[in-house]
């Protein structure tokens, strides 16, 4: 039966600081047919790919089995939305025209069996650092997006990856932390969010590779899915209640 509702995000799909990258990107694909029978929709909030740029006529390298389990699940009449995150923030209309997938910017919102979601990313609402918002903003330029896409793939890929990597392995490590101090940027937002929409049930953000599951108000959490590379998580809406689990079974979270 259809009726679950899966959140993921930070897969960071090709990474070159995943050592097996193609063993990564099997887990998930299998990940993806196992939520088959259950799912109704899938939301991916970002940083799916390590690098992703989609030229007028040429999309990158690579990725078959996840984008082939990605369609199979379309295919199924599952409902997905890929949130764009910092990584793959050059998604434009390949796979939302090839798959169906639905593509997004910024903050979403749903509802699902009576309980408001609101999710975005995580960057947008909750990075403070002025070099990095700078970057977030250039990276969104149209013109800026016309002139990198004229430099030759050769240059701009590896380019892209090595900092990419670069950046992973002298940025944090993964962090499993259970909660956010209140003058967080990510819980400023939900608060502030919720005095000017109303109530919602859940804040799911991902980008900062943090597992959290906290309350924020009553009635009311903030979830941070954690990431898909190392930790491995998802969460999941069953109708009743949302958790957060493990691709590999048997470790599970709450």
């Amino acid at each position: 039966m259809r009726d679950k509702v899966y959140f993921v995000s930070d897969m960071h799909l090709g990474a070159g600081y995943i050592a097996d990258p193609k063993r990564h990107e099997r887990i998930i694909a299998d990940w993806l047919r196992s939520i088959a029978p259950t799912a109704r929709a899938l939301y991916m909030l970002g940083d799916v790919m390590d690098y992703w740029y989609e030229y007028r006529t040429v999309a990158p390298r690579g990725h078959v089995r996840f984008l082939g389990a990605l369609a199979e699940l379309a295919d199924a009449g599952v409902e997905i939305v890929w949130l764009k995150g910092n990584h793959d923030i050059w998604l434009f209309d390949y796979l939302r025209d090839e798959i169906g997938l639905t593509v997004a910017d910024g903050v979403v919102t749903a509802e699902f069996d009576g309980r408001k979601f609101v999710m975005e990313h995580g960057d947008g609402v909750g990075e403070c650092r002025r070099s990095y918002r700078f970057l977030r903003s250039l990276f969104r330029n149209r013109f800026a997006q016309r002139l990198y896409s004229a430099i030759h793939p050769r240059w701009t890929v590896g380019f892209a990856r090595s900092w990419s990597k670069h950046s992973r392995l002298n940025g944090m490590p993964p962090s499993r932390e259970s909660a956010l101090p209140p003058d967080d940027l990510l819980v400023r937002f939900a608060r502030g969010y919720m005095a000017a929409e109303g109530h919602v049930d859940f804040f799911i953000f991902g980008h900062r590779h943090q597992l959290v599951d906290m309350p924020l108000a009553p009635d009311t959490r903030l979830i941070v899915l954690g990431e898909a590379f190392d930790m491995m998580t998802y969460g999941v809406w069953d109708g009743n209640d949302f958790f957060l689990k493990k691709m590999i079974p048997g470790d599970n979270f709450r």
